[in-house]
């Protein structure tokens, strides 16, 4: 049975700060296949089309048939704990930090043999449960885990090493005032939090919500617009070194197109929130994340955006702030690659039209901010780099795929 995590103890100012580390990183090309399923939570192998074999570890041809045609999808992911050992010492730094660290061989249904990093609560000769998960250098890795949940499961080290657990954690919720803002503070605080700093872009404007929720001991008021760069600062050296979890909810959602609105300035506070709000907290928040990304069992571990899917493609009902939307997915993208030195994970929640003030005129189905908190803590958990959520954003990636140009002329009326 896995040992409860305990509350960490206040840290010694003088002690030592273990260094971010990361596990081998390099892959192949066709082994980032992998790596794309675990960044979505899938669990996908290749499999060949002219004979059924599935293949481990990913390869050009089919190791039984030779045929080429492989295509990665989903397959059975149970399989027979063969055995196990528990490494006590590693010359690679990054694993020379956490021993010990368990890992065996697992058979599975499917067909292949796998080497995979092993649960405590898995025993010699168990039917387990494999799983993709992504390591600190951002790329996929086989976990053994027991076919049923186990008390505490998640308090195992492998699992606190590869998800990015709320639990005993400090957030900071950019703006706290919107209903997504107030919906993922109260889900943080559901999944173990300890701390909930939360911005408020409009501290003179009382909100009857807002006020209840901030009423709870574990949730701290900072005075905070995304769009003003000396109040990034000002909150940035208070709690910068505090924050494990950073998670913008900041949003400016107008209508209107390009060629008909001459409002230059309805441009300018979009992309200034949506997109330039981004920056301003990655170069205020990034660097102190960064140097904590390895500092105990309450590291910093996760930068999460709250997107639209219209980052992706445009909608012209609300060309300017898709736009934004779309500027902000690229500098997300950009953060992703500049935090893996350091093991901090960027996950993207993109999410359909919400339940909120902004899409009054809106047909149904909208995605309540409930919804939206829960995808982010469980993404959080997970470890999964990117989430969609509510059917209409499901529906958007999904043609997205298939028939991109169709969807550009829906979305736009024709």
């Amino acid at each position: 049975m896995t040992t409860p995590l305990q509350k960490p103890t206040r840290k010694n100012p003088v002690a030592r700060t273990r260094q971010p580390a990361l596990p081998p990183g390099m892959r192949s090309r066709r082994a980032l296949g992998l790596t794309a399923a675990a960044a979505a939570g899938r669990f996908d192998m290749q499999v060949c089309q002219e004979c059924a074999a599935v293949q481990y570890p990913p390869r050009e041809v089919c190791h039984q048939c030779l045929s080429a045609d492989l295509k990665w999808q989903a397959v059975n992911p149970k399989g027979k704990l063969l055995a196990t050992t528990t490494l006590d010492h590693s010359n690679d730094a990054y694993f020379r930090e956490r021993l010990p660290w368990r890992v065996g061989t697992v058979a599975m249904e499917a067909g292949p043999s796998v080497v995979a990093h092993v649960h405590g609560d898995c025993n010699d000769g168990d039917t387990v449960r494999l799983t993709l998960k992504l390591d600190r250098s951002g790329q996929a890795v086989l976990v053994a885990l027991p076919q049923k949940p186990t008390p505490h499961m998640e308090d195992d080290p492998v699992l606190r090493e590869t998800a990015c657990d709320p639990k005993f954690r400090r957030a900071l919720v950019t703006d706290g005032k919107t209903a997504v803002g107030r919906a993922v503070v109260k889900a943080l605080l559901d999944a173990g939090a300890t701390t909930v700093f939360v911005g408020d872009p409009e501290i003179w404007k009382k909100d009857a919500a807002f006020d209840a929720l901030c009423a709870d001991p574990r949730v701290q008021v900072q005075d905070l617009n995304v769009s003003n760069t000396d109040a990034i600062e000002r909150v940035a050296k208070s709690i910068g070194g505090k924050v494990e979890i950073l998670v913008n909810t900041a949003n400016y959602e107008r209508d209107g197109g390009v060629l008909f609105n001459r409002d230059i300035m309805k441009a300018y506070d979009t992309l200034n929130t949506n997109c330039m709000g981004l920056v301003r907290l990655a170069q205020h928040f990034g660097p102190a994340m960064s140097s904590r990304a390895a500092d105990g069992v309450a590291n910093a571990v996760a930068w999460v955006n709250v997107l639209s899917v219209y980052a992706h493609i445009n909608l012209p009902s609300r060309g300017l702030w898709s736009a934004s939307q779309a500027a902000a997915l690229s500098v997300s993208q950009c953060l992703r690659n500049e935090f893996r030195p350091s093991g901090v994970r960027v996950v993207n929640i993109f999410t359909g039209p919400v339940d909120h003030e902004w899409e009054q005129l809106t047909p149904p189905p909208r995605v309540a901010p409930s919804a939206i908190a829960k995808a982010v803590v469980q993404a959080l958990k997970d470890g999964t780099e990117d989430a969609v959520v509510g059917d209409v954003a499901k529906e958007v990636i999904e043609l997205l795929q298939e028939n991109p140009k169709g969807l550009e002329r829906e979305l736009g009326g024709r």
